[in-house]
């Protein structure tokens, strides 16, 4: 399988985040850029890369349904295997993204997971939790997550029993995508900029 890349910061970086995009949007959506653009003025070389199914969706300009489950874990896992140095390397994503990557990485030994938005239940269907390895995990994890994100609230997390290795970072009136409402006096750009800032101090504790 042959894997384009995208990459931002530094060629010569000590670290590489690698993120996977979500379910609806490309690698390079406006939401990915500005995380990338974030994360690379920390000093991260970053690496993005898509799916099969999005990367048929760039070539053709056909709407498609993500690939299944085990389509996605074993390309997550061609990706790491690409870039190499598993224990160097911080995996994550969006969303689906990094679900996914959370479900490989202690198979894999990566150094640490970051995520952009969890997943924890579909929108409207707290029941249906996607948490069971979450409760298991090992390696260290950081979720930067909305606290009006619909796919999991402060409260609702708080009862679902993470692993020690798992820390969160609440963004501040955030939805799905970080945006916040003009009342709040937060910005989609600010809660951008502050989830680079802990993330970056996330991996930084990983070393």
């Amino acid at each position: 399988m042959t894997i384009d890349f995208i990459f931002d910061g530094p060629d010569d970086a000590k670290q590489t985040i690698l993120l996977a995009h979500g379910a609806g949007a490309a690698m390079d959506s406006p939401f990915m850029n500005e995380m990338a653009a974030g994360l690379a003025a920390c000093g991260y070389r970053v690496a993005r890369f898509e799916f099969p199914y999005m990367a048929k969706r760039r070539v053709d300009g056909r709407e498609r349904g993500p690939d299944r489950a085990p389509v996605l874990i074993e390309t997550y896992q061609q990706v790491v295997a690409q870039l190499g140095t598993p224990e160097k390397l911080v995996i994550g994503g969006k969303s689906m993204g990094r679900r996914i990557a959370s479900m490989v990485a202690d198979d894999l030994g990566v150094r640490g997971v970051v995520c952009l938005g969890y997943p924890f239940h579909p929108p409207g269907k707290p029941e249906n939790l996607r948490t069971a390895h979450l409760q298991k995990m090992k390696t260290p994890t950081l979720i930067c997550h909305g606290t009006r994100d619909p796919f999991g609230s402060p409260d609702e997390v708080a009862g679902y029993g993470l692993s020690d290795a798992v820390s969160l970072h609440w963004v501040p009136d955030g939805d799905h995508d970080f945006d916040a409402r003009k009342k709040s006096g937060h910005t989609q750009a600010a809660n951008i900029a502050a989830a680079a800032s802990a993330m970056d101090d996330f991996v930084k504790g990983t070393g």
